[in-house]
Parts: structure tokens; sequence; C-alpha cells
């Protein structure tokens, strides 16, 4: 089997959820009667599972989600324990953290409670690029001989046996706080508290790594004051649950039980006490790169979980992915102004340099990828020597979601031995697709690495340059036994199929009911089929595009970004299919509708239209009579109106161009009569005649080049021509 595709990538499959059978159908019914919603609204709650008003209601209340005791963890009483004992001994505690959001959000929200309690704290993140991921030996020593008698591991530590030992061995005890999968042999530590522990009787398993400290300080809390347990969550979350509602998004937790409560709660207190630190970070990130005042957006009335997915957890990741974590940390702690404004506009200008690098590494891992990837290789395995460690897994995130497959990424730079030695170690970061456990993976290869870790779809590894190609035959052998054509072709789910006179700016207002959206409660993704296409404009110098669609009486804008109009081989005219969210643009104080295209298609009576005109002229081409009405035989205008159209195209740059966009520039040049098949006989005669190169790099996409004459060409040698005048009927009278 071929997993490559270089020529056409894997068409998505569009799935949409939404039920139409008559007992779904009532449901909906029910649920928009009895709260006074919308009937799109309802039946999406119809879709998620809420079947009548009252589990309905509930939701959008958050009624049914509460709290469970955080002593329903294991070890959770034995962490607690140890814990008051240092503060009350005035042993020195230090907090291990992880680079990324989660493990920076959990840093900052241990330290100010613990803090805040008169414990003797400090905290530690180790340095992406000189220690990679985890407890490394070389901290455990050097927290050792500062005089830390406790250390508690948050967002991390779940696989450090031997490090854990170690601080055994020098007096110090360990906490282990993780969300991670478990090994089978868990860490020798005072307490390991993490949800996923075979012998861990939590109800909810999906907290964030900051989500398990929140149960932590939860029950410390209940433990020390002897408040009510609601009471003490409602104090934890007055202080703490911005961090945590951060860090839960930006791991791409579940939005649901616990989760959903915590990120709602955190949200809100964002924008009615924004911590000062996260204040400056917002306001940083409203600056444009160029400084330019004149062009400064606004940071948002309504803080969303997708604003903080995409604005501001990138700028905290990018401190520990190019610089160093400490900086957001020291952040979050900060009550200075001054300061607080300096580090943010640190991290803005550490996220454009992680964007300048990210982009550079892709473009090189693409043409890597076309040029050396084997086509029968289920998981793309690239390494490289000057790769920044601190960017490879997202550029193994684009690669994924580009190519469809498992993607690991490995860089040894550093190794700067002067020479490649078997000896040096490689980290790597890895993303995977549904019907591969990435982490079961690295355990089935476990021989062939030095560490590993993570979880289902996303996990970090350390490897030898020695044992490199034994570890890419060990996984690519992994994938080829469990994946399969169904599982490779990459799927969209959408919630329902809405129609244009569906679209208004009243159902936009209303789906922020179902908010906060996060993994568990996806952002609605609706279906729209046959919409006309009636502008298309490209936005930011080429990078997006903007389309202008709906029917005889709807229109609306919808933003396709980071998608070309020649990548999407979309046209004024044609008639589409959307796969889209709904949104409200905001811009100089004007609201409308906005489309947010997440796929875009031929309609289907296109499509199965464009597959007769191919079959047809494959039928012809292989000598198939036709009739004089079908439009086929093309006369002289009809091929200088082509061969005028293409030469243009090559003068201003454009050689390439697809059957589609050669009808589609036709049809607005006012040769509307020149068809799919049409065309299709001209491009071959030209070919035959060489009146123009013209090269099919694939399937309907031509390159050209011309070879300006003077000299008149006659049609009349064209063989082809010929041929298809004799397989015409004569039209009966």
């Amino acid at each position: 089997m071929r997993y490559i595709n270089r020529n056409s990538p894997r068409e998505k499959r569009w799935i949409v959820s939404e039920e139409n059978d008559p007992a779904s159908r009532a449901a909906a019914t029910e649920i928009e009667k009895a709260l006074g919603i919308q009937d799109v609204t309802a039946r999406l709650l119809v879709a998620r599972g809420y079947r009548d008003a009252e589990s309905a209601r509930a939701f959008l209340c958050m009624e049914s989600e509460l709290m469970h005791s955080p002593y329903k963890m294991q070890d959770m009483e034995r962490a607690v324990n140890r814990i008051r004992s240092a503060i009350r001994k005035r042993e020195k505690i230090t907090i291990y953290g992880d680079y990324d959001v989660d493990g920076v959000t959990s840093v900052s929200t241990l330290y100010l409670y613990l803090r805040r309690k008169g414990a003797e704290v400090d905290y530690y993140i180790p340095n992406r690029i000189g220690e990679g991921y985890g407890v490394s030996a070389a901290a455990v020593e050097a927290l050792s001989g500062s005089g830390t008698r406790l250390m508690i591991t948050v967002d991390t530590g779940i696989t450090a046996t031997a490090e854990v030992e170690l601080a055994r061995t020098h007096g110090m005890d360990v906490i282990v706080t993780d969300h991670h999968e478990c090994r089978e042999e868990l860490p020798a530590a005072v307490a390991v508290v993490n949800p996923h522990r075979a012998d861990c009787a939590y109800p909810f398993k999906d907290l964030a790594g900051v989500g398990v400290v929140f149960k932590l300080i939860c029950a410390y809390e209940e433990s020390t004051t002897g408040d009510r347990r609601s009471v003490c969550v409602r104090r934890m979350c007055e202080e703490y649950a911005d961090l945590v509602a951060i860090g839960t998004i930006a791991d791409v937790m579940p939005i649901r039980d616990e989760n959903k409560l915590i990120v709602s709660y955190g949200l809100s207190r964002m924008e009615s006490h924004c911590r000062p630190g996260l204040a400056a970070l917002m306001e940083a990130a409203a600056q444009p790169a160029d400084g330019r005042e004149g062009r400064r957006s606004r940071r948002p009335q309504k803080i969303t979980s997708g604003y903080i997915g995409y604005t501001i957890a990138p700028r905290i990741n990018a401190a520990g992915r190019v610089r160093c974590a400490t900086d957001a940390v020291e952040l979050f702690l900060s009550q200075d102004p001054a300061r607080t404004a300096e580090l943010a506009r640190g991290l803005c200008e550490a996220n454009r340099e992680r964007q300048a690098e990210e982009n550079r590494i892709v473009e090189e891992a693409y043409n890597r990828i076309e040029r050396e990837q084997p086509e029968e290789d289920p998981v793309i395995v690239l390494d490289s020597d000057d790769w920044h460690h601190g960017v490879i897994g997202i550029v193994a995130s684009r690669i994924t979601e580009r190519y469809g497959l498992p993607s690991i990424l490995i860089s040894f730079s550093g190794c700067d031995s002067g020479q490649h030695l078997d000896t040096d170690i490689g980290k790597g970061s890895g993303r995977s697709i549904r019907g591969m456990n990435l982490v079961d993976a690295l355990v089935y290869c476990s021989d062939t690495l030095v560490k590993y870790g993570g979880h289902e779809l996303a996990a970090g590894l350390s490897v030898t340059r020695g044992a490199l190609p034994a570890f890419r035959e060990k996984i690519n052998a992994y994938a080829r036994e469990r994946l399969n054509e169904e599982t490779l072709t990459p799927a969209i789910h959408a919630d329902c199929t809405l129609c244009c006179g569906d679209i208004s700016m009243g159902l936009c207002e209303e789906l922020r009911m179902l908010e906060p959206y996060g993994v568990g409660n996806p952002v609605p993704v609706f279906v729209l089929r046959g919409c006309h296409v009636f502008e298309c404009t490209s936005v930011s110098g080429g990078k997006h595009t903007r389309l202008s669609v709906g029917d005889e009486r709807h229109q609306f804008n919808a933003m396709c970004f980071s998608r070309t109009q020649a990548q999407m081989d979309i046209f004024v005219g044609d008639c589409v299919d959307l796969l889209f969210n709904l949104d409200i643009n905001e811009y100089n104080g004007r609201r409308s509708v906005q489309l947010i295209v997440k796929d875009i298609r031929q309609a289907e009576e296109e499509r199965v239209r464009a597959c007769r005109e191919r079959e047809r002229f494959e039928e012809i081409w292989s000598g198939a009579l036709f009739g004089a009405n079908e439009g086929i035989l093309p006369d002289r205008r009809d091929f200088a109106a082509v061969y005028t159209l293409v030469s243009r195209q090559v003068r201003s740059g454009c050689d390439s161009l697809s059957h589609r966009a050669l009808l589609a520039r036709l049809r607005g040049a006012g040769y509307a009569g020149i068809g799919y098949i049409k065309l299709k006989v001209i491009i071959r005669v030209l070919q035959e005649l060489n009146l123009m190169g013209i090269e099919e790099t694939s399937p309907e996409q031509y390159h050209f080049s011309i070879c300006f004459t003077a000299k008149k060409t006659d049609l009349e040698k064209s063989t082809w021509l010929h041929r298809l005048r004799s397989q015409m009927r004569e039209e009966e009278s």
C-alpha cells in the first residue's frame, strides 16, 4: 500500500453526526419549545447527547457539573500530609515543572498557593534545549545540593522512576503530580497523584496537569481550614481558575465534567478580574509586530477558549520553546506593571521568533518528504542537526495535518562534536492520527529509545543516532499492522446541515450559550450545500481568501484561512458545499455574520456532472459518436480565445493552471460556450500541433510554455479534429 500520494492529497470525508430519526427530531422540538431557543441550537444539544429539556438545561446552566472530592484521587491524603509537614518544619520545597503552558500554569498556581500558606518554596523548570523533557538526574543532584527537602513535580514525573530513586538516596522526598499515561512501574515517591493510575478511583480522568494541581490545593485548603468543600472550591476558583483554565485549554483537555466548570469560571474571571501579568500579555498581543499604533488590535471584550488557545497560549509556549519558560512563570507571579509589560513584550517577541523558525523548518521538511519519504512508509520520521528542539512539535502537527500520517521529527541540535557519532542523542516530538496510539507505538519500539512519554496523539522521545534506523523501521512496521485506508482518510465531523435561511446574527449569539468550547464540547461545525460563490478575494498578501457566498436571498462573508484560491480551485460562479464554523465579525463598531471555512468543495451535483463530463470525453476520445448539439467541436475563435488567455497568464508569471481554473477564466472573459469537453479537445489539439508547450503535471493540472511566432497555424493539419468530425452524427431534421 502506498501511504504518500504526492500528486493528489486525500480528500477529507465529511461526517455529519446529526440524527434525522423521528425520536431525535421530537427531542429537538421539545427542547426548542421548553427552553425558548432556536431549532438549530436544540438540534446541537440533541446531537451532543442531551435528549430532553431537563438535561439540556442542566448542561447550559452547568447545574450537573459538580466538583468531585479530591480525596478520591489515590495518594492525595499522603501528598497533603507531606506538604503540611514541610511547611510546619520550614523545609525547602521546590516545584519541578514542564516548560509548556500546562507546566507553566501548574508551577505558577502551586507556587502562589504555597507561598500564601507560608511555605519556603521555589521552582525549577528544565531548559528544553539543554535538558529536554522530564525530570533529569542532573537537576535532582542540583536541587539536593541547594537544600531542597521536598520536590513536587507538576505536569511531569510519572516516568521518572530512576530520578525519584536518586532523590531518595540524597534524602529528598518527592511528590509526583501528573496526568500523563502511567507505566506499569510507578516512581517510589511519597505520593503519586495521577488520575490515570490503574488503582486510582477518581471518576474524571481527563484533568490537565494544572487540573491535578488544582485538586491538590483544594484538598490542602479543605484539610487545613476546616471549611466546607464547596467553600474551599469557590475560594480556589476565585484565585486560580484563570491559570487552570489556560493550562486546560492549551493542553487540549476535554471541556466537560470538572473541566467545563473550571474553564467557564476561569474565562469569566479573566474578563472581570484579570491577573496583572495576563492583562499585560493580552495588551501586548493586541499590538502589531511593527509597533504602528494606528494598526493596533483591540483586546476582545469576551474572552473565549479560542482566544486563549490561538492567541495567549502560543505566546506562553514560546518562552519554553525558544527562550526560557521561567519568563512566563514570572509574568504570572509579578504584580509590578512595568515588569509585567516588559515580560509580555518579550513573550510576543519570542512567539515571532518561534513562528519564523517554524516556517523555516516546515519548508525544509515538506521538501524532504516530497524527495525522500518512501511511499510505503506510513510514519514520517525526519531528523536534522539544525532544527530547534522547541519548534519541532508544532512542525510535526503541521506535517500530520497536511499528509494525514503520523510524523516524528528528531533534532540532533547541540551534538557539536564536529562529527556524527552513533552515541549522539536526538530529542524528538511526534504527532499521530486516530487509529495509532503513539505512546503504545513507542512502548513497542522502547528497545531502540533512550526515553519517551506522552499522550495517545502527541509524545516526546530521545533516541541515539545509531539507533535511529532501527527505530524508523520498527515504528513503521508497527503502523502497517494498525493503519488502513479508512483510518488514513482524514475525516471532518460536522454537527448538522443548515440552509442559508437558518444563518443569522441571532443564531450566532445564541450559540454562545454552549461555551466554553474545547475537546468534548467542540465549536459547532455546520454544512451548507449548494451555495453560490459571488466574490473571491485574496487577503493578507494572498495568505488567506475571502469569499462571498449564499443564495438569491442571503449573502455571507466566508473566510478561508491559510488557503489561496488556487489551492482551493474554487472560482466565482461555482456552486459549492461548505463545512464551517459560525462567527461574529466585529470591525469598526459593526457586527456581521461570518463563516469560518474548514473545508470547501464543488457541490455534489457539480461533482456528479463533472464526473459525467470526464467519462463522456473519454468515450468520445475513444471513438464514440456525438451530436452537434453537444457543443464539442471547437472553431478557430475558440482556439484563439484559449491561446490568448493562456498567453496572457504566462506573460503575467502564472504558467500553471487547472482545467477548472481555465474554464472559470474563460467564463469570466465571456466565453461560456467553451465547456469542459470542448476545452479538453482544444488542449489536445494545441499539444498535437505544438502550438504551445503543455505538460499535464497531475490530472487536469497543466504547465504551459509559449513559443511566440508570427506564423499562422493551419488547424486543418490536426488529425484529431479530422477524426472528431467523422464521429459527429448528422442531426435529424
